[in-house]
């Protein structure tokens, strides 16, 4: 037996919550297979975009050669030194240019591979996160060049006067390979530090962190911000120390500004969700 249910006898509550659609739903579900294959075609134009990248950086290389090694001829310069680099091994130039190609084409294509990453989360978000792509992809980047750059003209000097400061029995005989290495280590290490707001953002937006736990925790992270300029400028300058530390202290506030930001509107989002 069934009990039929007159229209206007369905509460007025519960007929508005039918009818009421919630103020922002993410995109359309896609199957699992449809996924396979949306992330297949992703990878796909990444890899494309990092071999044509490549393919630019190749031609563009042997000026990058130039570029980063005079910051090592200059250390060279002011400890007296002979204003050398060389390569120990027949194919170790080549090996090295090949290398710094792959690197340049990564760079060159970050933009479009961040952008085929957000193509394959997009569907899952909501309109308003959707909406942030390309402040997303700008600060991503620039955060990273700036990184770099930081790197090359402040850190980096720093760094190599103090290493050919010391004398001894022997001189240096500098390997370009070696000190490809050990540049890409302090370029890429500190274009990744500088990405902390962007990270602190993302870790905002899954609840993961808050404005408040970040400043609770701050003695914490001056700790590891110290022990980072430790590292990575081994000079006994301590002004080249505090000023990396007072970058990365602002980096750290500016990632605590993103994060009270994205809970402001978490929060201006659910008043609205409850207003309805």
């Amino acid at each position: 037996m069934t009990t039929s249910v007159r229209p206007d006898s369905v509460p007025e509550s519960e007929s508005n919550a039918q009818i009421t659609t919630p103020p922002e739903e993410p995109g359309g579900a896609m199957t699992f297979f449809e996924h396979l294959n949306e992330l297949r075609k992703r990878i796909i134009n990444s890899l494309i975009s990092v071999v044509v990248g490549a393919g630019i950086g190749w031609f563009a290389a042997p000026y990058f050669v130039d570029w980063i090694t005079k910051p090592m001829l200059k250390a060279l310069k002011a400890a007296g030194f002979e204003q050398k680099l060389y390569y120990t091994g027949p194919a170790a130039y080549l090996n090295m240019l090949i290398t710094l190609s792959i690197y340049l084409g990564i760079v060159l294509a970050s933009p479009w591979i961040l952008y085929q990453i957000w193509l394959f989360v997009a569907p899952a978000l909501y309109k308003h996160e959707r909406k942030a792509i390309t402040g997303f992809l700008f600060s991503t980047v620039f955060l990273f060049l700036a990184g770099i750059a930081f790197g090359y003209f402040v850190s980096l000097p720093y760094v190599l006067r103090f290493l050919t400061g010391f004398r001894g029995p022997v001189v240096p005989l500098m390997s370009i390979n070696e000190y490809f290495d050990f540049i890409l280590l302090i370029l890429l290490g500190l274009g990744l530090v500088f990405e902390l707001p962007v990270l602190i953002f993302i870790l905002s937006l899954f609840g993961i962190v808050t404005p408040k736990f970040l400043l609770d925790n701050f003695r914490y992270a001056f700790l590891v911000i110290a022990i980072l300029a430790a590292i990575l400028t081994p000079t006994p300058d301590a002004l080249t120390m505090l000023v990396f530390m007072a970058v990365l202290v602002g980096l750290y506030f500016i990632g605590v500004g993103l994060s009270w930001l994205v809970l402001r509107r978490r929060n201006r989002r659910l008043a609205a969700a409850e207003a309805h």
